[in-house]
């Protein structure tokens, strides 16, 4: 036993094996700061509070915020192994060929517009989590592995296949998962013991120990990050995703999050995880001015209209919400003729604006290129 928690006895016999059974936060005793954790924290609070400044100053905000959102669901969904790209999500033929990697994606975005829209009613609470997790899990992969509950059987982390023999990390079993979540979901809503960044930390290690679903901790896990920076005020909208440094760190996300458990060195793992922060906050910043330069950059190619209508505004501003674009979809969607659109499309590709990237005389499909490639960065 250490201060992140103990190992616990289950089952008789040959079946018998050992679950973690994680202590309630805050560790006791309390975290030790030294001049390295001191600094890594200003620092990361320094760029979280930059971003929140830039994505007030964002033309056409909510475009932007719509594909931060996928790109953290894609990020986080490839660290569960899902094979898909930027490109695939945003795939104008999306409703009619969607595979299940593309699937895992969406439902990821369509879970965090969910929570995020429920912050407004209800606290970060266990009852938040079952209902994302629902929406995270419905009809994809996963969907037999109880969506929208809390496990009610011992689940474990390992190798593919691996039985519980075999594993790497065996969370707390079934009725210890109970407590510990009515625990955290207590901490989370009752402490101010540490500045919200660290608890941010906390939190997030302490649900990924406890893992209390069947499938899709992680992916909840990492939502929580961005509800609860949300929640506490140090973003008003979900414009960063940590799940780029996580992935390009993997191996070392991982080693962190056990090396609470098998020492109880928080302090080592709070570090690492307020470097996430500043890099996915840094990252987020470049991102948006280089989109904000682009927009400024195009809007200015665009010819003054001839009447009050501009069809060609309205098709730019769509674009920055669905950079792939095929004309029927966009003119169904923009409510304006076919041929109306197709012109539309012809004037912004002339302008260098779209790109055909389909030679199929129908069904042609068009890229807003400079902007995806700024998106892709890290995909």
């Amino acid at each position: 036993m250490n201060r992140a928690g103990k190992f616990v006895n289950n089952m008789p016999g040959d079946t018998s094996y050992q679950s973690f059974c994680p202590n309630p936060l805050p560790p006791v005793p309390g975290l030790e700061f030294d001049e390295d954790l001191l600094q890594i924290l200003v620092k990361a609070s320094r760029s979280l509070k930059q971003l929140d400044v830039s994505a007030q100053l964002i033309p056409n905000a909510e475009l932007f915020i719509s594909m931060y959102v996928r790109k953290e669901a894609l990020m986080s969904s490839q660290m569960e192994g899902t094979q898909c790209t930027l490109d695939d999500i945003l795939d104008p033929e999306l409703d009619t060929n969607a595979n299940l990697d593309t699937a895992d994606v969406v439902n990821y975005v369509k879970a965090a517009q969910y929570a995020l829209t429920r912050l407004h009613e209800l606290p970060i609470c266990n009852r938040l989590f079952r209902e994302a997790h629902a929406i995270l899990l419905e009809g994809v992969r996963g969907q037999e592995k109880n969506p929208g509950e809390f496990r009610r059987s011992q689940n474990w982390i390992g190798p593919a296949g691996c039985g519980l023999k075999d594993a790497r990390y065996i969370p707390p079993n079934p009725e210890d998962m109970v407590t510990a979540m009515s625990d955290l979901e207590k901490y989370i809503n009752e402490n101010q013991d540490y500045d919200p960044l660290v608890r941010a930390a906390l939190i997030h290690y302490q649900f990924e120990t406890i893992h209390p679903f069947l499938d899709g901790n992680g992916r909840i896990g990492r939502l929580l990050i961005l509800l609860y920076l949300m929640e506490q005020g140090l973003l008003k909208e979900p414009v960063i995703y940590v799940s780029y440094f996580l992935k390009k760190n993997q191996v070392e996300y991982y080693d962190r999050i056990s090396e609470v458990r098998r020492s109880g060195n928080y302090e080592q793992w709070v570090k690492f995880f307020l470097e996430a922060v500043d890099s996915a906050a840094s990252d987020a910043v470049e991102s948006i001015e280089k989109l904000s330069k682009l927009h400024e950059k195009n809007i200015a190619l665009l010819p003054k209209p001839k009447r009050k209508k501009d069809n060609l505004r309205m098709l730019f501003d769509y674009l920055e919400k669905h950079p792939i674009i095929d004309i029927k979809h966009t003119s169904e969607t923009l409510k304006i003729s076919y041929n109306t659109t197709s012109t539309a499309v012809k004037t912004l590709v002339e302008l260098g604006i779209l790109r055909e990237t389909t030679n199929a005389a129908r069904n042609r499909v068009f890229s807003y290129e400079a902007y995806l490639e700024i998106l892709r960065n890290g995909t």
